[in-house]
């Protein structure tokens, strides 16, 4: 639904449904952190602020335009054999079944991920980028709604 809504808003309401999904399966997988983490960063900052986006440049995007392309039909076909694909080498790998081991209580899973994230060698690049991606985002959609006199 995210992708074949035929309102904007609707779509990005879609999006916020999905990230919530996300945040339930964390539940599930006992990972409360990032619940959380999905629940305030994803569905609570990035979900609001493509609203906010969608909002400032409805005027411009008014325009009437054919809802698909000629190649809707190859497109879907692909996503098809390529679902397919992927549930049939899911479902016939031996690791599917096999429990995971448990971890030590001992271990430390929040203090883990926080190193992971800010220590040079881990993922503090990715952070970084994703920032700027966000940023350059916010001011492209200002840029495009300004109107100019």
């Amino acid at each position: 639904m995210v992708v074949i809504a035929r309102n904007l808003v609707h779509s990005a309401l879609w999006l916020v449904a999905s990230l919530f999904g996300v945040a339930i399966m964390y539940v599930l997988l006992e990972a409360g952190f990032l619940a959380v983490v999905q629940v305030v960063i994803y569905i609570g900052a990035i979900a609001v602020l493509m609203i906010f986006a969608i909002m400032l440049t409805r005027k411009i995007a008014q325009e009437k335009a054919p809802r698909f392309n000629e190649n809707w039909l190859w497109g879907a076909g692909i996503a098809l054999g390529l679902f397919a694909a992927i549930n049939y080498i899911l479902f016939n790998w031996s690791g599917v079944s096999t429990p995971l081991t448990p971890l030590n209580p001992s271990f430390d899973t929040l203090k883990a991920l926080g190193v992971a994230l800010v220590a040079p060698d881990g993922y503090v690049l990715a952070f970084e980028l994703a920032s700027v991606l966000l940023l350059a985002a916010l001011i492209g959609a200002i840029v495009v709604a300004w109107e100019r006199k």
